[in-house]
C-alpha cells in the first residue's frame, strides 16, 4: 500500500478557505481525517490565538454548517438537491433514491419499458438509477431516470463484470452456507409501508426459519 503523501501548508490553507470545519477540509482534499489532522497540526496558525492550523479551523459549534449535515440533523428538502443547490456528497444514495420515489419525482419503474415487477422474497424491483451525463452528483430531474437491468444492458452497458458473470455461471458451488435474507434500510422501509415486514408472525411465510 503506498504511503500517504505529505500535505503542504498551502494545500491545507486552500482547503480551509473552501470549508467550514476540519472534517470538511479533509473531505475537500480527498484524504482521511486522521491524515489531514496530522499535517494541519504541523503548521503554525496564521491567526492570533491558535497554536496551529488544525486548532484555527476547529468549528465545534457547527457555525455556518447546514443543520442537515450535523449528527441527527433533518434531511434537506429534496427540491434543493434536485435543483442543484445542495451537494449530495454527504447523503446516502439509497435514501435519495427512496425519496425520489416517495416524493413523486420518479415513478418506480423502468423509464424505457415500464417494467416494475417485484421479487416476492424481498419486494425489490431490479432498477438502477441512471445519470444521463455520468455525473452521479447531478440529481436534476432531467438528468436522472430508472432503468431495468435489461434496458441498462441494451442501451448503456454491462451491469456485471466478466468475473461476476463467471461466478454466476460457474458450475462449482460458491456458497454452501445459510442464505441471509437481510435487506437494507431502504427496502425495509418499503416493506413496512406495505405491511410486509413482520414476517416472523406471518403464518403464510414461505421462507424456512429455525
Amino acid at each position: 500500500m503506498p504511503k500517504p503523501k505529505p500535505l503542504s501548508k498551502d494545500q491545507i490553507l486552500r482547503a480551509m478557505s473552501q470549508t467550514l470545519s476540519n472534517r470538511a477540509a479533509a473531505r475537500w482534499m480527498g484524504v482521511s481525517y486522521v491524515h489531514y489532522k496530522k499535517w494541519a497540526k504541523t503548521y503554525d496558525a496564521t491567526e492570533a490565538g491558535y497554536e496551529n492550523l488544525f486548532e484555527q479551523h476547529l468549528n465545534q459549534s457547527g457555525k455556518g454548517i447546514p443543520k442537515y449535515l450535523r449528527a441527527n440533523g433533518p434531511e434537506p428538502a429534496l427540491k434543493d438537491i434536485v435543483e442543484g443547490r445542495v451537494d449530495v456528497s454527504s447523503f446516502s444514495p439509497d435514501k435519495l433514491k427512496y425519496r425520489l420515489v416517495t416524493e413523486g419525482y420518479l415513478l418506480e419503474e423502468c423509464s424505457q419499458c415500464s417494467f416494475h415487477e417485484r421479487r416476492v422474497l424481498d419486494y425489490k424491483i431490479p432498477l438502477l438509477l441512471h445519470f444521463k451525463d455520468n455525473n452521479k452528483k447531478n440529481y436534476r430531474k432531467e438528468n436522472i431516470e430508472f432503468l431495468c437491468y435489461n434496458c441498462y444492458f441494451l442501451t448503456i452497458g454491462d451491469i456485471f463484470s466478466e468475473k461476476q458473470v463467471q461466478n454466476i455461471e460457474d458450475h462449482k458451488s460458491v456458497n454452501t452456507g445459510q442464505v441471509d435474507w437481510d435487506v437494507d434500510d431502504y427496502h425495509l422501509e418499503r416493506l413496512r409501508e406495505l405491511g410486509l415486514d413482520d414476517v416472523d408472525n406471518d403464518e403464510y411465510d414461505i421462507v424456512a426459519r429455525r
